[in-house]
C-alpha cells in the first residue's frame, strides 16, 4: 500500500509518516500543495492524507484540482478548522472523511482502514483499465496518473483489445481479425500501430508496456500498483 501525506507541519509529517511506516505502509511526504500535486501527477496512490491548511495551494484548491482530473483516490482530510461550513466545503470539493486536528493515531489509521474497505468507485460502462491506464472507448481518450491524451479511433481499438486482454500473448491474426475486422489490411500496419502506441505510453510515462512474443504477437504487461502491501 502507498499513501502520499500532504502536511506542511513538519514535526506532524515526521509522527505520521513515522506510525504508517511502523504498519508496513509505503508513504510519501510533500510539504505544501504544490509538491502535492506533483506528486499526484507522477504516481499512483491507494489514499492521500491531505492537510486543509497550507500556505500557497491549501488543501481544498488542490483537491479541486485532483477531482478536476478524473483521479478519484481516497482523500482523508486532517485540518484543525472544526466547523460545520468548513467540512463541508472539504467534502464539495471531494474529501471522502475528515479528521480534526489533534488526532490520536489510532483513530487516523481506523479511519484509513475505514476508507480502503469502501469499494472502488463506478465506472461508466465504456471504461477500461488496466495497471495505470484508464480507457474511455467511446471519446478514445486515454487517461494516465490524470493527464489525458487522445487516440486515434484505430489506436484506441487496439489499445482496448490489449487492455480487456492484459498479461496474454495475443497472435497477430487474432488481433488483425478483432480489430480490423471489417477491413482487409496487411500485417505491415499492425507493427505500425503497435510502434505509435508503445510511444504514446512511453509519453504517458505509465508502467504498462506492450511487449513483442517474436513470431506470435503482442502483449499487454501491466505493472501491478502497490496495493495491498
Amino acid at each position: 500500500m502507498r499513501i502520499l501525506l500532504v502536511e506542511d507541519d513538519r514535526a506532524l509529517s515526521l509522527a505520521i509518516a513515522y506510525r504508517l511506516r511502523k504498519e508496513k505502509i509505503t508513504v510519501d511526504c510533500a510539504g505544501d500543495g504544490l509538491a502535492g500535486l506533483s506528486a499526484l501527477a507522477d504516481n499512483s496512490y491507494d489514499m492521500v492524507l491531505l492537510d486543509r491548511m497550507m500556505p500557497g495551494l491549501d488543501g481544498v484548491s488542490l483537491l479541486t484540482c485532483l477531482r478536476s482530473r478524473g483521479n478519484h483516490v481516497p482523500v482523508l482530510m486532517l485540518t484543525a478548522m472544526d466547523g460545520i461550513q468548513d467540512r463541508v466545503a472539504g467534502l464539495d470539493a471531494g474529501a471522502d472523511d475528515y479528521l480534526v486536528k489533534p488526532f490520536a493515531m489510532d483513530e487516523m489509521m481506523a479511519r484509513i482502514r475505514a476508507l480502503l474497505r469502501r469499494p472502488a468507485r463506478w465506472l461508466p460502462q465504456n471504461t477500461l483499465t488496466a495497471g495505470d491506464l484508464l480507457l474511455d472507448t467511446e471519446r478514445m481518450l486515454l487517461r494516465v496518473k490524470g493527464r489525458e491524451w487522445e487516440l486515434s479511433r484505430r489506436e484506441g481499438q487496439l489499445l482496448a483489445f490489449l487492455m480487456q486482454n492484459a498479461g496474454q500473448v495475443l497472435p497477430r491474426g487474432v488481433i488483425l481479425d478483432r480489430v480490423w475486422s471489417e477491413t482487409i489490411v496487411e500485417e505491415g500496419n499492425l507493427d505500425l500501430h503497435i510502434h505509435f502506441l508503445r510511444k504514446k505510453l512511453e509519453e504517458t510515462e505509465s508502467a504498462c508496456r506492450i511487449q513483442t512474443a517474436r513470431g506470435i504477437g503482442y502483449k499487454l504487461a501491466v505493472t501491478p500498483q502497490e496495493r495491498g502491501g
